[in-house]
């Protein structure tokens, strides 16, 4: 079973260039609800590989994204298209949500 990756602010911005198609779960250790939706994210990882990539980043350690995209609050689920912010999912939100706003975008 694939599980999404972490990645740093770095990394982020090569994805922004390289990849068609990503989402970027905006999360950190100490978030409670972020540990809620994580399974999804991991699930939505698993279920597009191949078609599209499916990250992690934790914004206690990687600030500059945050305050890149004003995240105010996680978990934030952002998905991209050709390098735009497409969608922003913020709180827990079920699955089929996930699923759905990634669906949008193939």
């Amino acid at each position: 079973m694939s599980t999404a990756a972490y990645i740093n602010d770095s990394e982020f911005n090569a994805l922004l260039i390289s990849e068609t198609i990503f989402v970027v779960d905006c999360t950190a250790s100490w978030c409670g609800p972020c540990k809620k939706i994580s399974p999804y994210i991991d699930q939505l990882a698993e279920e597009y590989e191949g078609r599209a990539k499916v990250v992690k980043l934790d914004i206690s350690e990687n600030k500059e994204t945050a305050n890149k995209f004003s995240i105010r609050s996680i978990p934030a689920v952002m998905f991209f298209k050709s390098g735009e912010l497409v969608e922003n999912i913020v709180g827990v939100s079920p699955y089929e949500t996930f699923k759905a706003a990634l669906d949008k975008l193939l």
